[in-house]
C-alpha cells in the first residue's frame, strides 16, 4: 500500500469520528409514512451559546443546532393498493447560523491530551532525541484526525438520511442511508431524545461510542400490537471480507404506561475484524399529568478501532529517511508500528454509560432534568458525568424557546465539552478540566 493510498484508507475509516456529533449532534427521525405526494419540511434551531473550561477561556457564539440540528428534506409516498405503499426521504443537514452544511466543534481542531502527548500514548524513551521523534510522528497522525474532527465535513448533501422503502401488511423495507437499530434504541429512552447539550450521548462523544447513521444499509421493520421492532445490515461494499460492515437489531414493547426496548450495533473495521459493538438497553414510566421518567444502560466495546491500520505504512516512508529529517529505515519502520500500535490502543473502547431523566410537559412549558455517567474502564479512566436541566417553552405548535444549564465533570484523563444536538463540544482545555455549558435558543419546525 503506497503512502497515498494509506492516508486515505486511514481517513475514511476515521470518519466516524465526525459522526460522533454522533452521538452529540444527531436528532432521531424514524421512518415514518407520509401522505400521499412529496412534502418539503425541516427545522431551522439557532441560539447563543457559552462554554466554559476551553483552551481560550469562556467561548461565546451563535450556533446551529441547539436542541435539533438543523435540516431541511423531502419525503413522500404513494399508495399501491392492498396494504402496500412506497415511502422515500431525503433529508439534508444546514447550519442555521452560516448557511453551510458542515460544522467545526467550539474547541477547534484540539484534540485530548491522551491523543496529542506521545507519553500518555505510552510512547516514551530515555533517550530525549528518540522522545522527540515520537512526538514528531503523533503531531503528524493528530493532524489527520484533527482534519476529520467535525460534523459532515465531507459536504454530503443528503448526509442526514436518503432511503426509499417498501411498506408491506408484513413490515417495511427500507434502502438507503438511515439511523442505525442500537441508536434509535437509545434516542428513544433518552429523556432528551438526543436533544441539546444534556443528552446522554454528549458524555460519550469521542470515540464514538455508537454508528450514529449508515450508508448502504437495507433495513426490515415491523410493529404491531405494541411490538416493535427492525433488523438492519450494511455491506461494507469493500470487498469480500466484510470490512467496514454493519449489523443491527432492536426490539420494544410500549403501552400507555411503561415501554421497553433493547438495541445492537455490531461494526467490522476496514481489516474485517470484529470492531465497535454498542448494547442500548432502556425503559420509561408514564406518571400521568405529563410527567415521564426515563433510564438507559449502554455497553460499548471495540478492541479493533476502525481506520487505524494505515498509520505505520503513512509514516514508515517519512521516519525512514536519513537523519535529521527521519531515524534510518531500520529504525523507522519500527517506530511507525510503535506509533500505530499506540493509537489503535488509545481509541479502544470498554465502557458502559448510565443515564436517568425527568420530564414534566404542562401546557407551553416542557422541563426536563437529567443524570448521565460515562464509565470508561480502559487505562485512560476517562469518565464524564453531565447533569443539568432543559426548558423549553412553546409559543405554538411549530416554534420554542429553549433554554440549557448542563455541567460536564471530567475525571482522570477526561476532557469532554458540552455542544448541541447539531454540532460537537470537542474537549476542554486539559484532562480533569470540568466545563459549564449555557445555551438559550429558539427552535421553528415547518
Amino acid at each position: 500500500m503506497n503512502q497515498q493510498h494509506s492516508l486515505n484508507a486511514f481517513a475514511f475509516g476515521l470518519r466516524h469520528v465526525a459522526l460522533a456529533s454522533a452521538l452529540c449532534c444527531a436528532s432521531l427521525a424514524q421512518a415514518q409514512v407520509p401522505p400521499p405526494g412529496v412534502t418539503l419540511y425541516g427545522l431551522i434551531d439557532v441560539g447563543i451559546t457559552s462554554v466554559s473550561g476551553l483552551k481560550g477561556g469562556t467561548v461565546t457564539q451563535v450556533a446551529s443546532g441547539i436542541m435539533e440540528g438543523s435540516r431541511w428534506g423531502l419525503k413522500g409516498s404513494e399508495d399501491l393498493g392492498g396494504g402496500y405503499k412506497t415511502i422515500f426521504t431525503l433529508e439534508s443537514r444546514v447550519e442555521a447560523d452560516t448557511g453551510a452544511m458542515s460544522n467545526r466543534p467550539v474547541s477547534g481542531r484540539q484534540l485530548s491530551d491522551r491523543l496529542s502527548d506521545a507519553k500518555l500514548l505510552g510512547l516514551t524513551s530515555p533517550s530525549p532525541q528518540l522522545q522527540a521523534v515520537y512526538q514528531s510522528a503523533v503531531n503528524g497522525v493528530d493532524a489527520l484526525i484533527a482534519s476529520k474532527f467535525g460534523v459532515n465535513l465531507d459536504n454530503n448533501v443528503f448526509d442526514r438520511q436518503a432511503y426509499v422503502g417498501l411498506i408491506t401488511p408484513f413490515g417495511a423495507i427500507l434502502a438507503g442511508r438511515q439511523y442505525t437499530p442500537a441508536y434509535e434504541t437509545f434516542a428513544t429512552f433518552d429523556t432528551m431524545a438526543t436533544e441539546s447539550a444534556l443528552s446522554a450521548g454528549q458524555v460519550a462523544q469521542f470515540p464514538a461510542a455508537f454508528e450514529i447513521r449508515n450508508s448502504n444499509a437495507l433495513a426490515y421493520r415491523i410493529v404491531k400490537n405494541g411490538f416493535s421492532g427492525s433488523v438492519m445490515y450494511a455491506p461494507g461494499e469493500q470487498n469480500d471480507s466484510g470490512a467496514i460492515s454493519l449489523f443491527g437489531a432492536n426490539f420494544s414493547y410500549k403501552t400507555d404506561v411503561f415501554s421497553v426496548g433493547i438495541g445492537y450495533n455490531s461494526k467490522n473495521n476496514e481489516l474485517g475484524d470484529d470492531s465497535l459493538n454498542s448494547t442500548v438497553l432502556g425503559a420509561s414510566m408514564n406518571f400521568g399529568s405529563g410527567s415521564k421518567v426515563n433510564a438507559l444502560v449502554s455497553t460499548f466495546k471495540d478492541d479493533h478501532p476502525t481506520g487505524l491500520s494505515g498509520i505505520a505504512a503513512s509514516l514508515a516512508p517519512v521516519l525512514s529517511a536519513p537523519p535529521p529529517n527521519g531515524v534510518g529505515p531500520t529504525l523507522g519502520p519500527v517506530i511507525a508500528s510503535d506509533v500505530q500500535d499506540a493509537f489503535i490502543e488509545a481509541f479502544k473502547q470498554d465502557a458502559v454509560l448510565y443515564h436517568i431523566g425527568y420530564r414534566n410537559v404542562t401546557g407551553p412549558h416542557t422541563v426536563s432534568l437529567a443524570y448521565n455517567h460515562y464509565d470508561d474502564t480502559r487505562p485512560a479512566n476517562a469518565d464524564v458525568t453531565s447533569y443539568g436541566v432543559a426548558y423549553s417553552y412553546a409559543l405554538s405548535k411549530r416554534t420554542d424557546l429553549n433554554a440549557i444549564a448542563v455541567r460536564f465533570d471530567n475525571k482522570n484523563l477526561a476532557q469532554s465539552a458540552p455542544g448541541g444536538n447539531g454540532y460537537l463540544g470537542g474537549v476542554t482545555k486539559s484532562a480533569a478540566t470540568d466545563s459549564t455549558g449555557l445555551a438559550f435558543g429558539i427552535r421553528h419546525r415547518f
